[in-house]
This record gives C-alpha cells, sequence and structure tokens, in this order.
C-alpha cells in the first residue's frame, strides 16, 4: 500500500507539471524499494519513464510502450554493449550531433560523460582535446577513454607528443598551452568546469584558460563546455557563439542533516565518530576544508576508531611506512579505514586512496580538502561538511554545492547523506562572468580583442609591449608571443626582463646550474627572489632542491633524513616537489628565454637543468608513469631488475606503455622478485589503465 500511495502522489505531482518533485519523490521510492529488495512493478517502470529517469527501467516487469523507450534510447559510448542514456542526457547528445556549441551546467550526478563518450564512438571525429582542471583528473579520463578509444585514437595526456592521424587529447590548460601551434584543427573542444575561466573563481590558473578557449576556441569546429550550479550565464567573448543549457535534471537525491544545529564544540567530535560508525560499511568523504582540521580530523580517527581487519589497508600501511614515513598521519589512519586526500601528495598516492575507496575492504572514508571535488569524480554515499571553509576564506554557495554534490552517483547510490557540521553559506544565485582580469595584463592582442578589453587594459598591454621592444626588439618579442613562449603572466615576464638589463652582474652564475647541485646555490636564490610563493624560506627551498637531485638514486625516507636538517616534513616534501617540478620550472624556462637574448654573448643554455626539475630529477618517463598510476619505487624495482631500463634517452611514454603491454603484467610480476604483495596490487591497477579491455 506504502508503494502505490506514493506512486499516487508521484503522478500528482506530474500532472501538476511539478517534474522535479515528483523525480526526487521517485528517486526515494527506488531507494526504499532497493533496500526492501522489493521488484519494480509495471506503474513504478512507467513512472520511471515518465521522469526521464530511462536508464533505471527494470524491462523484466515494464509494459512494451516503456521497454521500447529503453531501448530507443540505447546509444554507443565506446562499451561492449550499447547504454540507455537518461532524457536530457539524450537531448544534449542530439544537440551535439547536430553541430551546436554548448555551454551546460548539470548536477555532478548528470552523467555529462556518457554524452561526450557517446559524440566520439557515433560521430568519429578525427580530434576533440578535453581540458580538465587537475592531472588527477586528466588520468581519471584517459583511464575511461583509453579502455574504449585507444585502438582507434592516440591518447596523449603528456607534453611534446608527436602527433597521429586521429588524437584524443586529455590534460589541464597549462599543458594544453604547448600544444596551441602544434594542433592544426580540432573537431570538438571539452573544458570541463569552464567556470574556472572567471577570474572571480580562479584567481591563478584563469588567464591560461581564457587563451587556451580563445586560442584553440579558433582552431575547433564545436565547442562543448560543462560547469555544475551554474544558473546563469552573462554574455561574454569565450562563450559568445553557445546556447548555454542550466540543467537542474538529478539521477539522485540528496537527503541533507543539520547536524551543527545539535552539536556544541564539545560534541562535535563524538557526533563525527557516531555518524561514521552509523555507516562504517557504507563510503563517506569528509570535507575537511583546510590542511589544519584535515590534522584534526586525522587525529581524531587515530585516537576513536579501532584498527581495520582489512588485509588490503593493513599492506597499505606497511608499504606506506616502507616508501613514505612510517609515523605519517596516512600510515596510520589508513589501518583505520580513512584516506587523506589533497592537492599535494604524489599524484600516483592519490590515484591509490582513490581506488582503495572505490573497492571492497579497502578504505571507507577519505578526509580532504576542495582537492577531491576538483581532482577525481568518486561516489560516496555519505559527505560530511565538516567546516564551512576553504582554505583561508569561508565556503560559497556555488562550492558548497559542489561538495555536497559528491553525495549519491547514479547507479550506485539513490540517496546521498550530507551531514553539516558546520552552518551552510546562504544560498544565492550563481552567475558566471568571464572577463579579463582587471589588475592583470592580458594575454591578447589589443587590437584584435579591442571590443573586450577595457582602456586601461589597452593602456596597460601597450605599455608593456613598448617595454619588451625597447628590451628585445619588437620582431624578437612579436615572435616569442606568436609562439606561445612564456609559462608566467606578462608582468613577471617584463620584470625579470628588466631586471636582467639594470642588473645584470646579479645574473652570473646561471650556467652553474648546469653542474653540480654544490653550485646551485647563487643562481637559484637569484631566481626565487624574483617571485613569491615558495612555501619556505628561500634557504630552505635551495638545500630542498639540491637534496631533491638526488631522487632517482635515494629513497624517499632517506631523502627526508636530510631534509630533517631543515625541519621539512612529509608534508611540506610533497608541496615543495611539487613547486619545483611546476612553478620553478616555469620560472626558470622564462628565465632562460630571456637570457639568452640579453645575454646573447654569453652562449648560455639552462634547458638541461630545466628539464631535469620538471621531471623531479627522475627520469622524464618514471615521472610520467605516476601520472598513470605507477609509484616511482615500482619502476625502480623494474630498472634495477633489468626488465627496462628507464634511463633509456629514447623512451617517451608512449613507447613504454607499449613495451609494458608487449611485456604482459605477469611477465613484469615474475621477473621482479622485489615485488611485495601491495606492489603487485597497484601494478595490477597500473595495467588496468593501459589496457583497452573495454567494460561497461
Amino acid at each position: 500500500m506504502y508503494i502505490f500511495n506514493q506512486c499516487k502522489e508521484i503522478n500528482n505531482h506530474l500532472d501538476l507539471n511539478n517534474e522535479d518533485k515528483a523525480r526526487n519523490q521517485l528517486i526515494l521510492l527506488l531507494d526504499y524499494m532497493k533496500s526492501n529488495s522489493v521488484e519494480y512493478s509495471p506503474i513504478v517502470n512507467h513512472l520511471i519513464r515518465l521522469t526521464g529517469l530511462y536508464p533505471y527501467i527494470n524491462t523484466d516487469n515494464a509494459i512494451l510502450e516503456d521497454r521500447l523507450i529503453y531501448d530507443i534510447f540505447k546509444v554507443d559510448t565506446g562499451s561492449e554493449e550499447p547504454l540507455t542514456l537518461h532524457r536530457e542526457q539524450s537531448s544534449l547528445l542530439k544537440k551535439l550531433l547536430d553541430g551546436k556549441n554548448l555551454a551546460i551546467s548539470a548536477p555532478t550526478s548528470f552523467g555529462k560523460s556518457f554524452v561526450i563518450d557517446s559524440f566520439i564512438s557515433i560521430k568519429k571525429p578525427s580530434n576533440i582535446l578535453i581540458i580538465v582542471p587537475t592531472i588527477a583528473l586528466t588520468d581519471e579520463v584517459r583511464r575511461r577513454i583509453y579502455k574504449k578509444f585507444s585502438h582507434e585514437y592516440k591518447i596523449i595526456t603528456t607534453a611534446d607528443v608527436e602527433l597521429s592521424d586521429k588524437n584524443i587529447f586529455i590534460f589541464p590548460q597549462e599543458r594544453a598551452i604547448g600544444y596551441i601551434d602544434v594542433i592544426k584543427s580540432l573537431d570538438l573542444l571539452v573544458i570541463d568546469e569552464f567556470y574556472k575561466a572567471s577570474f572571480d573563481f580562479d584567481k591563478e590558473r584563469s588567464s591560461t584558460l581564457q587563451k587556451v578557449i580563445l586560442k584553440l576556441g579558433k582552431k575547433a569546429s564545436q565547442k562543448y563546455y560543462l560547469a555544475p550550479n551554474i544558473e546563469k550565464l552573462n554574455s561574454n567573448l569565450f562563450t559568445e557563439d553557445m546556447e548555454f543549457i542550466p540543467l537542474t535534471f538529478n539521477t539522485v537525491y540528496l537527503s541533507r542533516h543539520d547536524t551543527y544545529k545539535d552539536i556544541t564544540p564539545s560534541s562535535k567530535n563524538t557526533k563525527l565518530i557516531e555518524i561514521l560508525n552509523q555507516h562504517k560499511e557504507k563510503k563517506t568523504l569528509i570535507y575537511a576544508g583546510t590542511y589544519t582540521e584535515i590534522n584534526t580530523v586525522s587525529e581524531l580517527i587515530k585516537n576513536s576508531i579501532p584498527k581495520s581487519d582489512s588485509k588490503k589497508l593493513k599492506l597499505f600501511s606497511k608499504w606506506l611506512a616502507t616508501n613514505y614515513e612510517k609515523d605519517w598521519d596516512l600510515t596510520k589512519v589508513v589501518r583505520r579505514g580513512m584516506g587523506i586526500h589533497n592537492g599535494r601528495l604524489h599524484r600516483s598516492l592519490s590515484q591509490i586512496q582513490v581506488k582503495l575507496f572505490e573497492d571492497e575492504g579497502g578504505l571507507n572514508n577519505i578526509v580532504s580538502t576542495s582537492s577531491i571535488i576538483e581532482g577525481v569524480n568518486t561516489s560516496a554515499q555519505n559527505v560530511i561538511v565538516w567546516k564551512n571553509k576553504n582554505g583561508a576564506s569561508r565556503l560559497n554557495s556555488f562550492t558548497y554545492k559542489n561538495i555536497i554534490g559528491r553525495s549519491g552517483r547514479m547507479f550506485k547510490h539513490f540517496v546521498g547523506h550530507v551531514y553539516l557540521f558546520d552552518k551552510p553559506p546562504v544560498e544565492d544565485e550563481t552567475q558566471l562572468t568571464i572577463e579579463f582580469p582587471e589588475n592583470s595584463i592580458p594575454d591578447v592582442d589589443e587590437e584584435e580583442y579591442k571590443n573586450d578589453l577595457t582602456k586601461e587594459q589597452i593602456s596597460k598591454i601597450i605599455e608593456h609591449k613598448e617595454n619588451m621592444y625597447n628590451i628585445l626588439g619588437k620582431e624578437i618579442y612579436d615572435k616569442l608571443i606568436k609562439e606561445n613562449a612564456f609559462q608566467s603572466n606578462r608582468e613577471l615576464i617584463e620584470k625579470i626582463a628588466l631586471n636582467m638589463v639594470e642588473v645584470p652582474h646579479s645574473w652570473n652564475g646561471l650556467s652553474y646550474l648546469n653542474s653540480s647541485p654544490k653550485n646551485w646555490e647563487n643562481p637559484l636564490y637569484k631566481a626565487i627572489t624574483i617571485q613569491a610563493g615558495w612555501d619556505t624560506k628561500h634557504a630552505n627551498f635551495v638545500y630542498f632542491t639540491q637534496i631533491l637531485s638526488l631522487n632517482w638514486t635515494k629513497t624517499i625516507p632517506e631523502l627526508l633524513l636530510y631534509l630533517s636538517k631543515k625541519s621539512i616534513s612529509i608534508d611540506l616534501f610533497f608541496q615543495l616537489e611539487r613547486n619545483v617540478t611546476f612553478k620553478l620550472a616555469a620560472l626558470l624556462s622564462d628565465i632562460n628565454i630571456l637570457q639568452k637574448i640579453i645575454f646573447r654573448d654569453k652562449h648560455i643554455d639552462i634547458s638541461p637543468f630545466i628539464s631535469k626539475i620538471s621531471h623531479a630529477f627522475l627520469p622524464s618517463v618514471v615521472y610520467q608513469l605516476e601520472e598513470y598510476g605507477l609509484p616511482r619505487m615500482l619502476s625502480k624495482k623494474i630498472h634495477l631488475a633489468g626488465v627496462i631500463n628507464f634511463e633509456a634517452e629514447e623512451l617517451n611514454i608512449h613507447s613504454i606503455i607499449n613495451e609494458f603491454n608487449e611485456f604482459g603484467m605477469e611477465y613484469i610480476k615474475e621477473k621482479v622478485s622485489t615485488f611485495d604483495e601491495f606492489d603487485l596490487y597497484i601494478l595490477d591497477y597500473f595495467y588496468d589503465g593501459i589496457s583497452n579491455n573495454v567494460q561497461a
């Protein structure tokens, strides 16, 4: 009787054209039926059809009309069997196949990736570029795309790769810059999380994404931009020829619990443990907001949750103790079923944790910063918002919706539970405005974009160009800009160039970077003082870079022993290594370009050193393989066993992946006797990501 009455109410909502309310109530009913092992009746299946949730139809108990809908909406998504799309996915796919340019706002659980995969399967384009916000998401998308399309396309995720006839490019905007002149045409440009082109949402990286949108957007026959929770897209240059479609179509129901109303500061910790124990067989994401709060939650878990009997977690903890640090928080909390996710960790380490979170007998909880909403599309039945913070700032309504949207997942959890331990932000309408940043020099031609720039911005660009013409010469500077040679913003480029002209003697010794680490001190000091934000004292950063040069020959515990002299912890190690490989490498690359022109008579070229630091002093393919889920420690064991010589200069990421596939996993296991049991678990995960055995 309960089910019948619910169906009656749902039907009434539909009669009143209140489809969102009807769909939410239906999802709750489906969850009830699943929990109580009740089969769908023809009436329930019909309501599923009427609300557009076609993939949820159970064809065994559906009337012919509804079974036909289930089959009609099946499409090729690159999987072994066609999959049924829901109504709104199908509508978007039709528009894409008709050649429309679309900017979409849709909930996290919408299933946007199926639309991209279907487009590739049906349209069979020659070149597609998918821009994602993080390297972690690059690997997740690569794994999905590789399984489905690597037999037909070259899947490119790293820099300086030779193109094939048909290519799918997947990377963050910074890597896309290097392909602006390489890619001649695109059939589809996909920008995931395109709101990050707005300075309001990403102050550090928005200008780079804007540049990619403008430069590569011109080469794209079609564009498909994706974001969540955008109610209104204001008119702007970057999406001017696109149809904006805001969708609220949800496939899961979010059940919100205002826990903060029932707790005090003294009972907050107890309540967290109570909820985790209540859901200990389910997956829970804990959004902590800051690194400090991650530490707080970690301490609480270590002291309040008993160790798990899981063999996988025992092995993982032991592996972390051996390869990283035995007293590290992560080493200890994984034994209690919890992982730690932040943007600092080694890429492979984050991937392993997400894999364990998805596995049975793996991690039940992950505590994170905002990296979990930007980095991966994992699914959890529960999300706990521990702190209404995003770093130093309070959460805004947009980010808050993004976080809670991680709860529930189509086909996995009909209902996602959200527990708020801090008062949420006031809900407001998110209007997206994408403009050139006011306080920086836009990296565009002032004539071409004169209608989109303010007078002040045009004036800044002209003044900057005149200054650079005086230093480098007009022809040289214009050529560098055309080639997208610089990685830093124009203000920093001008600052470096002026400094080289005004105090040239202070740049003496750059060539020492190509020599022994003991000679790096002065040139590194000079370089890092020109730019702020190295997360430690300059002396410590220089020392860290010198010690990091031992990265391939020493273990991480050995490196940490050296670094302990400067009180550099394992968590700081991760951040400083990122600073070396990204920030320092980019800075020195620009310095090298400028010094080769300004100090041309000295014939200095520090590109060998830049290449080394950009790979954290590891063989380049070893560093790149970490993005594919193979940690450096495993690569080193394979190297020392004589299976693959990772130091061979002719290796590139595609040749090495081919080599791994030719050898096969069993051969690698047989030849490398030093692998422990968790190494083998990781190797299996790595091979899963480089095989093209298609799964639905």
